[in-house]
């Protein structure tokens, strides 16, 4: 009797010795469903329990932030609202730099008092020449009046104009039509005997002596004098012929009349 009731303890021993030395009770704390000491074989799989309630929500994970994705389309536009009040008028403004707008006033003004001055000069010579002819780009205007070649000099050079000096055959023919009498070209040889030039400067470029002229005649012919035919001969400075004025191409110049414009 006493063999049977010490048995269970005995095997008890020996059946947990495989995996760690224990008690009987410890055993039973571990795994209660087990009697200790008895062999068991495995039985068939219980019924699942019952889910348990809902845990509260845990706080938000450490992971590190995505990437940021593309911006979506473009929504619709809104409507157009009314607009809002008039804000605070702002403080007045420095004043502003006048000095570009003074430079042109300035220029402005001389342009004025040139043109003023142009329109003046032509009067005077809508006063004191009734005829003109242009020649390409020169104009020859004359009074129809008869003087000596100094006094011809002063009214053209009046006038912002030379005494007609033909460089061609052409202006040759437009002065001669222009004059319609003999009349003095701006051509002499008071400065080298013998050797015509413009008054203006430089040597002949052009000429059309009638037939053994020039032959400085009496040792004091040193001007040149157009004749009706369209020939030159060399006269004296002090007779009286025709007084024909040119006005050359205009270059620019606000002082250059404004024929050729």
């Amino acid at each position: 009797m006493l063999w049977f009731v010490s048995l269970p303890t005995l095997l008890c021993v020996v059946t947990v010795s495989f995996s760690e030395p224990t008690t009987c009770e410890d055993a039973q704390k571990a795994c209660s469903v087990i009697a200790c000491g008895i062999p068991v074989t495995n039985g068939t799989l219980g019924r699942d329990g019952r889910d348990g309630a809902k845990g509260e929500k845990g706080e938000p994970g450490q992971w590190p932030q995505g990437l940021q994705g593309p911006p979506g389309k473009l929504g619709p536009p809104g409507s157009r609202r009314a607009p809002g009040p008039q804000g605070v008028k702002g403080q007045k403004g420095d004043r502003g730099d006048s000095s570009v707008t003074e430079t042109k006033l300035a220029n402005l003004e001389r342009e004025l008092r040139s043109l003023e001055a142009e329109l003046d000069c032509i009067k005077d010579v809508m006063q004191t020449f009734s005829l003109g002819k242009r020649s390409r780009k020169k104009l020859y205007v004359t009074n129809g009046e008869k003087m000596p070649f100094s006094k011809v000099k002063a009214l053209c050079a009046e006038l912002q104009a030379t005494v007609a000096t033909p460089k061609n055959a052409e202006e040759n023919k437009a002065i001669m039509d222009v004059a319609n009498d003999h009349a003095f070209l701006g051509i002499t040889d008071e400065a080298t005997k013998g050797q015509f030039v413009y008054v203006t400067g430089g040597r002949l470029t052009y000429s059309n002596w009638k037939k053994d002229e020039p032959n400085d005649f009496g040792s004091g012919e040193d001007c040149v004098c157009l004749q009706q035919d369209g020939l030159w001969n060399d006269v004296s400075c002090s007779s009286s012929f025709g007084a024909v004025c040119e006005f050359p191409e205009r270059r620019g110049s606000s002082s250059a009349p404004p024929w050729l414009c």
